[in-house]
Parts: C-alpha cells; structure tokens; sequence
C-alpha cells in the first residue's frame, strides 16, 4: 500500500483535540451531574427524562461518538431500554467534507499527484458515515471503485470520545450494577480504534474474501492496494440494492438472501473464527444475476472481530450441551469463554439468554426467527429477564468476547425478521459445525490470516 502521511495539516490539532474534549466533556458532564442528583433526592437517575436529556447531550456530536453510542443502543441489555431507545434515533452521519477539503485530503494521503491515478474520481461523496465518507471512482483502466476517505482528525475524536464515554459506564456500575462493564468498555475502544486503520481493514477484506472464496452467494470487494493508505481504502464497487428493497419480494426471494446473510456470518466463524461485527443494514447490498436477487455484496470491513478458535469451540459446546441437554458440557463452555465464579443460579440465568439466541439453531422445522416480534424489539424481553435475575444473583462480569458476538448475533436475527425468512436453521448451522474440529480450526485459521497480513488473537 501507499504510505500515506501523517503530518498533514488537518491531523492531530490540540486544539480540535482539546475542544472536543471540552464539548463531549461538557455535554455528558451535565447528563451526569442531572443523574447523580435525582439518585441522591431518591428518584431514579436511569429515567426516560434523563435518557433524552444523554441523547440530546450527545445529539450534536458528530463523528466517533454516535459511532459508539449507537453502537452501545444495539447490546441488549448493557445500556437501560430507556437508554436505547433514544440513543437510537440519533444519526451517525457527519457533514460531508466539500471539494476543496477532499482535494486536500487525497493530496495529503497519495501525494500531489493524485487525479492522475485515477481514471475519475468523483469529489461529491457517495455516501458519509460516522469516520469517513465513500466517493466513487475509475481506475485508469476503467474498473468502478469505491473510495473511503477518513475524516480528519478522527484519531483524536476518538480518544476524545472514549475518554468520555466511560463516564457513562461508570454511572452505570454504581447505579444499576448486574452487569459489570469494565471489559465491555475495552473491547468496544479496541474495535472503535482498529476502525481508524484502513489497512487493516484492507487485510480483513483480503481474509473474508479468502475464507467466502467458496461461497458463491457471498460477494466480497477486491482491494486496490496501489490507491490505499492508512486513512484512504480504494474497493471494488460492487453493484446491488438495498436489502430493505426484498421486504414484499416473494418468499424464495427473501429466503434466498437470508440463507446469503447466514453463510456471510457463520461460514467465517466457523472456518475462520472471525465474524463480521456490524449488523447495520448499510453493509449489505443486493446483487442479482438474470435479472434475478442472487445474494449478498458484503461492503465494510472495519468491524470484524478476530477470535481465539477456543471461543468457537465455547459455542459448539454450548449448542452442543443444550442440545442433549448436558449441563457438564454447558458450564463447560461459559468457563471456556472467561466467566467466573459461576453459581447454579447463574448458570440458569445466562442459559436464559442462550436459550434465545441458539433457539431457531436448535429447532429442526422450518420458521421464522421469533414469530410475531418486530426487529426493534427482537431480544429486549429476554435481556430484561436477564437483567433482572442478575440483579438478584450478580453482578456478572461479561467477557469482553461477547461485545460483538451478541452485537452481531441480534443483529443477524433483525434482518431475518426485516426479511420475514422462513428457514431450517437448524439445518444451516449443522452444515456449518457438523464435522467442528478445534485443530481443524485452528490450522485453518492460521493459514488464512498468514495470508492476509493479520496477526494471531491472543
């Protein structure tokens, strides 16, 4: 890849820097203080007044902090409902940087030089998100590209924002204490910070389109390495429709792409213990072939979380033991993952939890994922179970593992319901595990990331 600089001058200003420490700071600063003092007269600092006093707070902050709070709407059960119903309505999107600011921002990532390495280069953005924006592109041999341009200074946005952000967690542990968030808190800066670094991403694209090579339903972007850099990633643009276009297709059409969605997420962990973390619909287009809805272009690759193979070999065993109903093998699984101190009581209740999510895996018929529950709602009631059972038996300290795991699995099961899927899901997932091997995993694994530049997971 191209080495792009990182001494431009939009970069790293302490004084952006220090302002947006001083906005988020502010802004939660004053949620926080609303909050502690409702507890202290006796009234419930975790209110529905209070949650749209944070959202508003955090409602004219663009960039990595919507990021984040949107991300944490999308955990059951590690924010209050309240919470995440209003974190939800806010908008990630940043204001998109105009002609002159991109030419500058290209400049500084390829050199002056840089039209010439394109055929076109649209400067109008295609798309904007949360850390960059997307521009469509040629190559000077004519192949349709699509180019993601980081904001600047987006690194220090982020440290801003995180810093901040744990203030939130630590209101939450004193106040509402069944779930401990301390590794919570580090997995999502991990992630949120890979984000940054486009050529890592690069290398997760190079590893899914490895591991998906097999899966014709599942298309993956090629890379272009020569037009990326650390905060510049230059894709394949692959053509399709949004994946809420097929809602009242036919039934075989909206089962087709959800068997697609179910092989894009479970064949890399399966094969590869990787999962692609983000469930935002975004990431999903729809390509047909013959004028016919085929499958499924899988766009973004910055959030994927790598696991250890021992972390699948944890949700084998725990479909497995629920499955025969061995609770040996169950307890089991939760010790593999990193849980602790784990009394029978609390084995109960996490198997509540886990009830839900293996439930259409472990039933051999065809249906929909929860009949008759909407996408917002999929999984709110049994997390609230959970919760509150914790509340009498916990606290529990969740594995940091789990962040992105739950993340993407309900997030999975929303574009089933969105899609009204009717499926053997069972089926899907024995195809998938049936011949599970830990040392077959792991081999394979360390053969796809030596190929794609990626370190090992501790």
């Amino acid at each position: 890849m191209s080495d792009g600089s990182d001494h431009d001058p939009e970069a790293n200003r302490f004084s952006a820097r220090a302002a947006r420490y001083a906005r988020v700071g502010a802004n939660m600063g004053g949620v926080a203080a609303r909050m502690a003092g409702a507890r202290l007269f006796g009234r419930d600092g975790l209110n529905a007044s209070n949650a749209a006093a944070l959202a508003q707070a955090l409602g004219g902050l663009k960039g990595p902090i919507m990021k984040v709070a949107q991300l944490l709407a999308t955990i059951p059960d590690l924010i209050p409902p309240e919470y995440a119903a209003e974190l939800q309505k806010l908008q990630s999107e940043a204001p998109p940087m105009g002609a002159a600011f991109v030419k500058r921002r290209m400049q500084a990532e390829l050199g002056p030089d840089w039209q010439g390495r394109f055929g076109t280069f649209d400067l109008k953005p295609a798309a904007a998100a949360s850390l960059g924006q997307v521009h469509r592109a040629t190559t000077r041999d004519g192949a349709q590209l699509a180019c993601k341009l980081q904001y600047p200074d987006m690194q220090s946005a982020v440290e801003a924002d995180l810093s901040q952000l744990e203030l939130v967690f630590s209101l939450h542990r004193r106040m509402d204490p069944a779930i401990d968030t301390r590794e919570i808190a580090k997995e999502i800066g991990e992630r949120v910070r890979e984000e940054l670094d486009y050529e890592r991403e690069a290398r997760h694209a190079a590893l899914y389109a490895r591991t998906l090579a097999d899966i014709p339903e599942v298309r993956v972007p090629k890379v272009h390495p020569d037009l990326s850099t650390r905060r510049l990633l230059s894709l394949e643009w692959l053509e399709g429709d949004r994946i809420l276009n097929y809602v009242e297709a036919d039934v075989a059409t909206r089962n087709r792409l959800a068997v697609a969605m179910f092989k894009a997420w479970w064949h890399p962990f399966s094969h590869a213990a990787v999962i692609h973390g983000d469930p935002h619909l975004g990431n999903y287009t729809v390509f047909s072939e013959g004028g016919e809805p085929a499958g499924i272009n899988l766009l973004d690759y910055g959030c994927v979380r790598i696991f250890h193979p021992r972390f699948v070999g944890g949700v084998v065993d725990l479909y497995r033991g629920l499955q025969n109903e061995d609770r040996d093998r169950i307890v089991h699984a939760y010790e593999t993952w990193g849980f602790k101190n784990l009394s029978r009581e609390l084995i109960d209740i996490l198997n509540i939890w886990a009830r839900f999510i293996y439930g259409p895996l472990l039933d051999d018929r065809i249906r929909t994922v929860a009949d008759g529950v909407k996408p917002g709602d999929y999984g709110r009631r049994q997390a609230f179970e959970v919760h509150r059972a914790l509340k009498e038996k916990g606290p529990v300290t969740v594995p940091r593992e789990f962040v992105f795991m739950d993340r993407a699995a309900v997030g999975l099961g929303a574009v089933f319901l969105h899609l009204r899927a009717e499926l053997n899901y069972h089926r899907l997932f024995e195809a998938e595990v049936e011949t599970f091997s830990l040392d077959t995993l792991a081999k394979r694994q360390d053969e796809a990331l030596a190929a794609s530049g990626l370190p090992r997971p501790e």
